[in-house]
């Protein structure tokens, strides 16, 4: 599993043009923090934010975070500065590199290859820095199995869905709500399955986007309830209040992360021991197909920190 297993629960965006915030997200318990040098960053500050962004990741205490860096999309003049300011400047304390708007598989190939030219000359692990995509128009959803495919980095996939809203003329100005009209079914559902898909066809983490009603907690956790029901890993947090949130939802329950240890360690045993593959635990059958679902819970229980209460008693001779 590796990098790409790394905990995503909730990925805080951090503008890198404010070092109050860069301070303060050090601080707050978010599985990931993203120094921000695309949008939430004004065209004029761009070249500040870069230096702050550097400082912040080479003298600050980010506590196990993942750190990423989030560049400007490939449109823009900004892009291959960031890079090469950015991993020249802090290489050794960045885990990956978020590309926006990814519309093709050569737009990551690129950032590959900038990445692994700057880790030669730098004398970084070649590879060691991770990529995240993020779609966010139609082409780059029509084009996501090649983007997902595109680079041996690619950690995750991630769904932007203010700017996809936009590309699609989705008729809503609430980002992450239900458009107005749409009353049955969920209008992101195609969206999200096929992000998730290609995410999963090449072993990738999911992320969902933002909720940008920061203040509506309730209305956040509906939101992240849908993508973490599918099987995304995590979602974007705009604001502190919304981390907690996050963390709960897309972790699993203490009561289905024990059921989870205990399927693994009935099967282990009745397919070892007694070696069949296929028995009651309670009144649950359980199998090989069992063991698989209880290997995804287990995992991500584990890397929410939780701890088993109970433990399998295998039965009496």
């Amino acid at each position: 599993m590796g990098a790409k297993a790394r905990p995503r629960r909730s990925c805080l965006a951090v503008p890198g043009s404010s070092t109050k915030m860069l301070t303060k997200a050090q601080g707050l318990p978010a599985d990931q923090v993203f120094l921000d040098l695309e949008d939430s960053v004004a065209p004029l500050a761009k070249e500040e934010a870069r230096k702050n962004v550097v400082a912040a990741l080479n003298d600050g205490d980010w506590g196990g975070k993942v750190r990423v860096v989030r560049v400007n999309d490939l449109t823009t003049k900004w892009t291959y500065r960031d890079v090469i300011e950015v991993v020249e400047g802090a290489g050794q304390n960045i885990d990956c590199i978020m590309l926006p708007k990814v519309q093709t598989a050569a737009q990551v190939q690129w950032l590959d290859m900038l990445l692994t030219q700057i880790e030669q000359t730098m004398g970084l692990p070649v590879g060691g820095i991770g990529i995240e995509a993020q779609i966010e128009n139609a082409k780059g959803l029509v084009n996501v199995d090649e983007i997902a495919a595109a680079s041996p980095r690619l950690e995750t996939i991630i769904f932007g869905p203010a700017d996809f809203m936009a590309s699609i003329n989705m008729k809503s100005l609430v980002v992450g709500e239900q458009p107005p009209g749409y009353d049955v079914g969920d209008a992101y559902h195609y969206i999200l399955m096929r992000i998730l898909m290609a995410a999963r066809t090449y072993d990738l983490q999911a992320i969902d986007g933002p909720y940008l009603q920061i203040r509506d907690v309730e209305g956040f956790k509906r939101v992240a309830r849908r993508s973490a029901a599918l099987g995304f890993d995590g979602k974007w947090v705009l604001h502190p209040g919304q981390i907690d949130a996050a963390n709960e939802v897309f972790s699993p329950s203490q009561e289905d992360y024990d059921h989870a240890e205990l399927i693994l360690d009935a099967y282990e045993y009745y397919t070892t021991v007694e070696k069949r593959g296929a028995v009651m635990l309670g009144d649950e059958m359980i199998d090989e197909a069992s063991r698989k679902m209880a290997l995804v819970v287990a995992a991500k229980g584990r890397a929410a920190g939780l701890k088993r209460t109970s433990k399998f008693t295998p039965p009496q001779e």
